[in-house]
């Protein structure tokens, strides 16, 4: 780290000391890029606590709170509701489960209180749907919001030139956010762009 003894001393010496920072800020990003981080970019239930599966087959999303719960929460909800005969509800809010239009109309709620997860939920499935513009536009904003998940879309997207024009350093910048962020899939896909 460098110190100057004042404003007209570190205008005097910036150009000496540029290409050395420029090195040691791609240090930093490269330590907290390799990093390993603490649990994946899903965290944990928030019922039970535990660490949520990478394989979406192991968990639901809950579209009335937005929350992740793994398939055993959701599943003893379900038995809970059976025996007591209830109506079925959100294990995680207890908010009933809404179809169709009431569905939707919950999800933009959760996006209009600019929930990244109901965000990049609703880009996914425009992406399916070919809607790449305005999936971009979802995952534009929950990426802001610092999600991973987000991030890494937007990489395929900058990949594949799809609702943007092709862009490898955009795709690049996503997949590392979206690493540190602890999505593994980016992880790999870095890697196997590193390795090339």
């Amino acid at each position: 780290s460098v110190r100057y003894c004042g404003v007209k001393c570190q205008r005097e010496h910036r150009r000496q000391h540029k290409n050395d920072c420029k090195k040691r800020a791609a240090e930093l990003r490269d330590e907290i890029l390799f990093e390993q981080p603490e649990s994946s970019y899903l965290g944990d239930c928030p019922i039970c606590c535990l660490p949520l599966s990478i394989d979406p087959e192991y968990s639901t999303i809950m579209m009335c709170c937005s929350k992740k719960i793994c398939n055993g929460c959701f599943h003893a909800n379900e038995i809970r509701e059976m025996k007591a005969s209830l109506i079925p509800s959100c294990s995680f809010c207890r908010q009933p489960v809404q179809a169709g239009d009431k569905l939707e109309k919950q999800r933009m709620t959760r996006i209009e209180a600019n929930d990244p997860a109901a965000m990049s939920q609703k880009g996914i499935e425009l992406d399916k749907k070919g809607d790449y513009q305005s999936a971009l536009t979802y995952f534009t904003k929950a990426a802001g919001l610092g999600d991973a998940e987000a991030h890494y879309w937007l990489s395929h997207l900058y990949s594949d030139g799809l609702g943007v024009e092709k862009d490898s350093r955009k795709e690049i910048h996503h997949l590392e956010e979206a690493a540190i962020g602890g999505h593994p899939e980016a992880r790999f896909n870095l890697g196997c762009d590193e390795k090339e």
